[in-house]
């Protein structure tokens, strides 16, 4: 195998170096079937075990509390962003979304298509640099919506906001399974997988019971009802096998380590070491997100010029430091540290950080 760089992309992203081992191990002969992981069939007794261990370990590990079904369902997040509208709306009641960056606009630009979408709060005041936490929502809203990390940005919300009796849902794809979850309010949380959890191409859906019977109350499209694969458990259609496949190898390591108190923990350690030295470097990096709302998962900030800019991430890639620039829609530069993301990966980056500091101040 040719050497492994640090790879900082927002997503697809790293993933756990153990997990692809045993995926290479299998990719041929899966459990001694004489099959690839990618060949066998889906209905069979290899694959529903596979399915069946993944949700397991999603309960577990995130504490789900009955009540609530895992899905397994095609097409990432971005399919969820008019799918939730679809099923979870309610004639005459708005949809409401906090505006914290892209990926909140891009679902409430979806939700749009199917009522009326009330904004309690945004950011946009600050260009998307801090999570709103003062705000009134509309009691009669079918539910409330938020992002609970902008990947852009670099924002997160670290305790989700109360809600009353207004279901709270919650776009998590960039900060799945990296802490604990508060489910009291909580009626469905969602995320594609290629961020912090395994490859591109499926989305994990968390949703409560009484949601679904929301769904179940519409005339929906067969595939768009979350009613279809409750009772299909997520194989009314040949799921994406190898994406969930790779995640169960992620949900095992990560149960191997300690789970989410240990993943917290270490979560912690590297954003905290990478916004230190960011904090101490007298300007020369300046973060973007606000001190309060600094993403553990996406590191933003820029440097003195566009062109040092080019060069830091150049001369990073060089290093095996690679995805480093800032998203093309606002520049700068962006080390996303997810899960899989090693202490030594951010070691690494902060050592050619103050290097190139010293180098070019």
């Amino acid at each position: 195998m040719g050497k492994r760089v640090f790879n900082f992309y927002a997503g697809p992203a790293t993933l756990p170096l153990k997990a692809l081992k045993a995926a290479r191990s299998e990719l041929l002969d899966f459990r001694g079937s004489g099959m690839s992981v990618c060949e066998i069939s889906h209905r069979s007794k290899d694959f529903q075990a596979v399915i069946d261990e993944a949700t397991a370990l999603v309960k577990e590990l995130y504490a789900v509390p009955a009540g609530f079904h895992v899905l397994w369902l095609h097409g990432g997040a971005s399919t969820q962003f008019f799918h939730i509208p679809w099923n979870l709306s309610l004639e005459g009641k708005p949809l409401s979304y906090i505006h914290t960056g892209a990926w909140a606009k891009a679902a409430i630009k979806e939700a749009g298509f199917f009522g009326e979408v009330q904004i309690p709060a945004s950011s946009e005041d600050a260009n998307f640099n801090y999570i709103p936490r003062d705000f009134r929502i509309d009691p009669n809203s079918s539910y409330l919506h938020i992002t609970s990390n902008e990947t852009i940005g670099g924002i997160e919300w670290f305790r989700f906001p109360a809600t009353g009796q207004v279901p709270l849902v919650v776009d998590a794809s960039s900060d799945f399974l990296s802490h604990p979850v508060d489910w009291s309010s909580v009626a469905l949380l969602y995320a594609g997988a290629q961020k912090n959890l395994g490859p591109a191409g499926v989305a994990v859906v968390i949703v409560r019971e009484d949601m679904v019977a929301r769904a179940r109350a519409k005339k929906l499209p067969t595939m768009v009802s979350y009613g279809t694969h409750v009772d299909k458990g997520s194989m009314h259609n040949t799921p994406p096998c190898f994406a969930i496949y790779l995640s169960l190898l992620a949900l095992r390591e990560l149960k191997e380590k300690g789970g989410l108190p240990y993943i917290e923990k270490l979560n912690k350690r590297k954003a905290n070491a990478l916004y230190s030295m960011i904090d101490r470097s007298g300007g020369f990096y300046r973060p973007f997100a606000r001190k309060d709302s600094r993403s553990r998962m996406n590191v933003t900030f820029r440097l003195p010029t566009a062109e040092l800019e080019e060069k830091c991430a150049a001369e990073a890639k060089a290093r095996g430091l690679i995805g480093l620039k800032g998203h093309r829609s606002v520049g700068g530069m962006r080390a996303s540290i997810y899960n899989a993301m090693p202490m030594k990966g951010v070691k690494a980056l902060i050592a050619f950080l103050e290097e190139f500091m010293k180098a070019n101040s």
